[in-house]
This record gives C-alpha cells, sequence and structure tokens, in this order.
C-alpha cells in the first residue's frame, strides 16, 4: 500500500511537470511570451498584445500538443516493445516502421524528380508525405503482422523487423544516390523530425491515431504483465500469446507509424523514456508503468523541442538532432550505472 501511494504521487509529480514543461515550450521561442499570458490565452482571457494570442493560437500551442502527442506515444510504443521483446534496447522503430516511413517519402522524392513542375507541386506536398510515409509503414506492418501470425518464436520477429529495417534503408540509399541534389536536400530535413509543421486539422487526426494506439496499450496491461516472466507462464495463466503479441504491434504501428508519418522519424524517444521512468518509479507493473512513460515522453519531448527553438534567437536545430544528443547519453549512462534491466 505504502509503495501504490508512492507510485501515485510520483505520478502526479510527473503530471505537474508536465503543465510546467508545456507552458514554458509556449512561453519560450524566437519571441518570448510571459507565462501569465500564456495562461491568459489558453484561457480565453485578455492578452495584452494581439500577435502573442495569434503565435499562441496557430503556432506554438498546436506545437507544444504535437511535441505532447510525439513524446508520449513514442514513450509508450517503446515500452511495450521492450516488454514484449523483452529486450531493453528495443525501441518503437525496431519493427522497421520508421525504415518503412522512410522508403515511402524517398519514393516520393524520387517521383518528383522523374515528372514536371506541375506534378512535383503534388508530389512534394504535406499530405503526399503524410500518405506516402503511412503507405511505408503499413507495408512493413503487414509484412510483420503475417510472419507474427505464422511464427511461435518472438525474437524471430525482432530479427525480422531488423532485416526490414536493413532492406528498405538500403533501398533509400540507392533511391538517394540517384536523386538530384534539390529532393535529396528535401529528403534530409524531412528526416531530420519537425513538430511545428502540423496545421490544426494535420494534429487532429494525429491525435485519433495516438489514442486509439494509447486505449489498446492501456487494455493490454493485463497481458503486458503476465509476459514479464516468459511466454510459457503467460501460456499457463490462459494468454493468447499471438493475439495479445498481434495487440501489441497494432499499438506500437498506429503510435510510431502516424508520428513518423506526420512529425518525420524522431530518435531515441521511445528508446531512453521507459528506461529513465523505471528510475523514478522502481514498478513492473504496467498499470503503474503506462500512465508514469506517458506523462515523461511528453515531458521529455516538450524540454528538447525548447531547446531546439533557441530561446531568443530566430534559429532553431532540428528536433532529431536534439532528441539524439539526450537518449544516446541517457541509455549509456544507464547501461554503465545499471548493468542490469528489470522487466
Amino acid at each position: 500500500m505504502l509503495n501504490q501511494n508512492k507510485y501515485t504521487f510520483s505520478i502526479i509529480l510527473l503530471f505537474l511537470a508536465l503543465i510546467l514543461s508545456g507552458l514554458f515550450n509556449i512561453s519560450l521561442g524566437s519571441v518570448n511570451i510571459p507565462i501569465s499570458e500564456v495562461i491568459s490565452s489558453l484561457l480565453g482571457l485578455e492578452v495584452e498584445k494581439d500577435t502573442w494570442k495569434y503565435i499562441i493560437t496557430n503556432y506554438r500551442l498546436p506545437k507544444a500538443i504535437t511535441a505532447v502527442i510525439t513524446g508520449s506515444g513514442l514513450a509508450v510504443s517503446g515500452l511495450l516493445m521492450q516488454t514484449l521483446f523483452r529486450n531493453p534496447l528495443a525501441g518503437p522503430y525496431v519493427l522497421g516502421l520508421s525504415s518503412g516511413a522512410s522508403l515511402g517519402v524517398a519514393i516520393v522524392f524520387m517521383g518528383a524528380s522523374l515528372f514536371g513542375a506541375s506534378f512535383a507541386v503534388v508530389l512534394l506536398s504535406k499530405w503526399s508525405l503524410v500518405i506516402a510515409s503511412s503507405i511505408g509503414s503499413l507495408f512493413v506492418l503487414f509484412a510483420v503482422i503475417l510472419a507474427s501470425i505464422r511464427l511461435r518464436d518472438t525474437m524471430a520477429i525482432l530479427i525480422i523487423g531488423l532485416m526490414f529495417a536493413s532492406l528498405t534503408a538500403a533501398i533509400v540509399s540507392v533511391l538517394a544516390y540517384f536523386s538530384p541534389a534539390s529532393q535529396l536536400q528535401q529528403y534530409v530535413f524531412w528526416s531530420y523530425g519537425s513538430l511545428g509543421d502540423l496545421s490544426w486539422e494535420e494534429v487532429g487526426i494525429l491525435g485519433i491515431f495516438w489514442f486509439l494506439g494509447i486505449l489498446i496499450s492501456i487494455g493490454s496491461i493485463k497481458n503486458l504483465n503476465s509476459l514479464l516472466l516468459g511466454e510459457q507462464y503467460a501460456r499457463s495463466l490462459g494468454t493468447n500469446i499471438r493475439k495479445n503479441r498481434m495487440a501489441i504491434i497494432i499499438a506500437t504501428s498506429l503510435l510510431a507509424g502516424s508520428i513518423t508519418a506526420f512529425a518525420g522519424p524522431i530518435a531515441f524517444v521511445g528508446l531512453a523514456v521507459p528506461h529513465l521512468i523505471r528510475q523514478i518509479i522502481p514498478s513492473a507493473n504496467h498499470l503503474t508503468l503506462v500512465p508514469a512513460v506517458i506523462f515523461g515522453g511528453a515531458i521529455l519531448m516538450l524540454l528538447c523541442d525548447i531547446i531546439a527553438q533557441l530561446p531568443g534567437s530566430d534559429y532553431s536545430l532540428p528536433i532529431n538532432a536534439i532528441t539524439s544528443l539526450i537518449g544516446a547519453p541517457v541509455v549509456i549512462w544507464l547501461l554503465v550505472r545499471k548493468r542490469k534491466f528489470n522487466f
């Protein structure tokens, strides 16, 4: 009972940290807006400057919501993959979804160079890239699902996912080699990831995929706990391993696939956050871990976005670079410090 109260208190603190991170994320940027004015704008009250309200409503609020969705979605995906494969280095993109999305986008950029200018404008539109990325992720997803139906060994599915990632990465390299410099540059910019390019409509669509993925994840909590002691033990409890595995793969695909489609590939958040949360909340119970990871992932992404925006400057850094700069040392530190991970 004492531990449960401690875990509940930790989750409440994470929630409060999320609120503060969100306020600072909206407040800081090339134009710094007082937090009091941010709160007034969010509550629908009068704001000192109309330009501040416009910036908050049309740029910073959708970007902050995208950061919350992206961070929490990737963190939950990472937790699901680490539990399913019982591998501390498994992440949301271990199934090859990111590589599939990259292949879809690379094909679009390559195709744009083969057609006239009018076709290129259509092919390189935001929605074309989202659709191409989604199709690439779905292609890999269906291949992994077919493998999961035929195979009993979970590690074999992990290896197949990694092989798909290598295969699609090789095809992307070939396409990049033959692409003109302008298209190659656009592809590289997409690969940096971006939280600030989404309209309210796109944020809403991404939110639907996020909600479905989180819903399936929450519904799988009991089965995730049963997998902690191995598949044999889970079977002895009456768990349908294949059905459970399918639900976890679909949840991960909804989260990681949609996030990659709208925001680009974002590294290390899904890998690092579950380990960080386990340091704060040393529990193996996913009923505690899932909400904690949701808050932790959102906080980390909001903080990374603040750093990427270089507050007070007209410049910004790629979000993918910031998450890698923070995530990689965290994982190294955890490996050196603990050596052994609890699942």
